[in-house]
């Protein structure tokens, strides 16, 4: 309350100086003076003047020029003539540089007083990327603009205002970057007499070294660059020739698009794999996972037979013919990620173990290939916690859960987030009984919690034990059998099991792959380094996919991969920066959780202004006929707006319907537009456009409708 009270205080004060200043501008009639034939007329009066009082002049010319930049009035440039003309050009000069700096940075903070908080509160979303840019080279992006004089100054000053550059910073960047332009403005005022008009100040040559001058700092950078590659690269000999155009490090997600792309612009590549073409998706994550969810969801239907007009039946579940199907359908999946298929496509495979052994040289199976560029795609592996006596267990982990034959009677999942929530639930319909322990305060914490909460039900009403706020302190394994003890809430809790899945995270693999000895550096995550080109501290190695992170999906790794394989094949003509704006991810849990964009707790603490919208699926026709009418539909939008933030789908395939949200995001269709298309009847996916309904709805114009009531009531007679 004190400090929005101490805001509109400053701007109260701000708005009275500047209406004040203005009242004066206008009732002195002083812009009448800053017209160049006035100033030419009166030079010679002006001249007389400074002769009889040199310092009042001085004074008196820097407080106006301070007032006329502060105020951002026209006019700036027929002060900094008449400042020429009257003081000579280094007396003007000093005059001139530090009251148009001090003039532009008072305007810089009544653009911030009064505008800021409003802009990036309405703004936020897409102020984003602005402000991270500005804050981490804001300097840099002012000085260069300061040196063109062709953008107006005062227009610079109050978009400055609106993003993060701090007040001094701002104030010594302005001043050296309007120097040059400065210079040149009082050099041409002490030739007042032999101009005609303000245009005869800059020609054309001029112009074009201004611009030039402009460009000198994108230059300067690009040169600090260059000299930093050539300094990495400079300790190691770069082959004369080299036996491929890029090689690739793991055969997963994101190995496998960047040999794609590579081979399909008929560069020439080699694909190096430890272990299994396809890595974690196929073999032990996506793939599976999902082929094992289908049969436990299959098993629930049969139990939930009578809901659907059939004869209750009693489901035995065959584990191992489960697990067999399982293999079955990796094995059907294989051949598109073999090797006999990236062969035909024009990838060279090679099977061991990669060390990279300088920025163009790789190790495998002893054998020396060279590249021009190198792209790690080696993935990640399940994270195993250091808890006393876990090493002795043999523990499961998403690795290895699919080598098992016999269903655990009792199975602890450590971990609630994705992987911990689909395998424990799976497992529960497979006739195990499961224990969900998690440290957070709830399953699934990067959601918000009411979807955390349906997902909770679902389990809680299909026997599963979840337990929150429980911290595992050791293991214990004797002829009782095997237990866990917990700490929670300054208690002790065991619980015993007879198998345990380990799901509390995922580690880059980074080991044995000769980084350290390159200078290549981990992020605090464990993941690779990388710039927003995907390029490591060697600037022709570069990283996608899980091991470089933030988003370890499988789709964000084949999009990564698009940019590591253009960016290293081609980055010498045009580089493209990873496009993060958009990334949706789905939890197969049942109900399925689907999100893309802001959650409605990711927007209150990032203090992104938002409005919220929400259909439930209980009411949607198609959910009722497939006995699956439950779940949420919730958007958020831009407020009075129906630009969209960010949507959850939590429900009955809420994985498929969440896509028509992906894409409005991406391309910026709004509700109204969602709401104007025409869904097929009955479908789930009609619910996305009830929700825009729903938000058109509560956007009804009242007035005009109570005016059309009128109108059809008079129209009745």
């Amino acid at each position: 309350m004190f400090e929005a009270f101490t805001l509109r205080t400053k701007q109260i004060v701000v708005i009275a100086v500047v209406a004040a200043a203005f009242a004066a501008w206008f009732y002195f009639d002083l812009g009448s003076l800053l017209q160049f034939e006035v100033l030419q007329q009166r030079i010679g009066e002006m001249r007389q003047w400074y002769g009889d009082n040199p310092l009042l002049a001085g004074l008196i010319y820097f407080a106006i020029y301070v007032a006329v930049t502060a105020l951002s009035v026209p006019g700036a440039a027929i002060m900094t003539l008449a400042g020429g003309a009257l003081f000579g050009f280094w007396y003007a000069l000093l005059l001139v540089s530090f009251a148009s700096s001090i003039g532009a940075t008072l305007a810089f903070l009544v653009s911030r007083v009064l505008l800021r908080d409003w802009v990036q509160e309405r703004f936020g979303r897409h102020m984003g990327a602005v402000n991270a840019g500005f804050e981490r080279d804001g300097s840099f992006y002012l000085f260069s603009l300061r040196l063109v004089p062709i953008f107006p100054f005062f227009l610079i000053n109050l978009l400055m205002g609106l993003l993060p550059i701090r007040p001094w910073r701002y104030y010594w960047v302005s001043q050296l970057g309007m120097l040059p332009a400065t210079a040149v403005y009082v050099n041409a005022g002490t030739q007042l007499g032999q101009l005609q008009s303000l245009s005869g100040i800059i020609s054309a040559p001029l112009l074009g070294s201004f611009v030039l001058l402009a460009v000198f700092p994108f230059m300067a950078r690009w040169l600090l660059g260059y000299m930093q590659g050539r300094r990495a690269l400079a300790a190691y000999d770069r082959p004369q020739r080299f036996d491929n155009n890029l090689i690739v490090i793991g055969a997963g997600s994101a190995g496998l698009v960047a040999s794609l792309i590579a081979a399909t612009v008929k560069a020439k590549v080699t694909l190096i794999e430890r272990g299994k073409m396809g890595g974690d998706c196929l073999n032990t994550g996506c793939v599976p996972s999902k082929a094992l969810i289908r049969s436990a969801r299959v098993a629930q239907y049969a139990r939930r037979a009578g809901e659907f007009g059939l004869a209750p039946m009693s489901v035995e579940v065959n584990f191992p013919r489960v697990m067999e199907r399982v293999q079955r359908v990796v094995e059907t999946v294989a051949p598109h990620d073999s090797v006999e298929r990236f062969t035909g496509l024009g990838v060279n495979c090679v099977q061991g173990d990669a060390r990279i052994l300088s920025p163009w040289e790789v190790e495998v199976n002893g054998e020396v290939l060279t590249a021009r560029n190198i792209v790690i795609a080696s993935g990640a592996r399940p994270r195993v916690p250091d808890i006393p006596g876990l090493a002795q267990l043999d523990y499961l982990t998403s690795d290895t859960i699919w080598d098992i034959r016999e269903a655990p009677q009792r199975l602890l999942v450590l971990g609630a987030g994705p992987i911990g929530c689909e395998l424990a639930q799976a497992f529960a319909r497979l006739g195990s009984h499961v224990s969900l322990v998690t440290h957070a305060s709830r399953i699934m914490p990067r959601e918000d919690p009411e979807v955390a909460q349906q997902v909770l039900d679902a389990f809680l009403r299909q026997g599963m034990d979840v337990h929150t706020g429980y911290d595992p302190v050791r293991f214990t394994a004797d002829e009782e059998g095997q237990r866990c003890v917990f700490t929670t809430a300054g208690d002790r809790r065991e619980l015993a099991f007879d198998r345990v899945l380990l799901a509390v995270g995922r580690s880059a693999n980074v080991q044995e792959l000769g980084l350290e000895a390159l200078g290549i550096g981990l992020t605090r995550a464990g993941t690779v380094a990388v710039d927003e080109y995907l390029r490591t501290a060697i600037p022709n190695i570069f990283a996608c996919g899980d091991v470089a992170g933030p988003y370890m999906f499988t789709h964000m790794a084949s999009h990564q991969a698009w940019y590591a394989a253009v960016n290293a094949l081609f980055g010498r003509f045009r580089k493209f920066k990873v496009d993060y704006s958009v990334v949706p991810w789905a939890t197969f849990t049942d109900p399925e959780v689907a999100r893309v964009g802001l959650s409605e707790s990711e927007a209150r603490d990032n203090n992104v202004a938002y409005e919220v919208t929400r259909y439930d699926i209980d009411d949607l026709d198609r959910a009722i006929a497939d006995s699956e009418a439950h779940g949420f539909v919730k958007v958020l939008t831009e407020p009075g707006r129906d630009r969209i933030l960010g949507a959850v789908v939590v429900g009955y395939h809420a994985a498929e319907l969440i896509n028509e949200f992906v894409l409005a995001m991406k391309h910026g269709i709004g509700l109204n537009k969602i709401l104007a298309t025409i869904h097929i009847y009955p479908t789930l996916s009609e619910s996305n456009k009830f929700l825009a309904g729903e938000w058109r709805k509560a956007r009804k114009p009242e007035r005009v409708l109570s005016w059309a009531e009128r109108y059809h009531r008079w129209n009745r007679g």
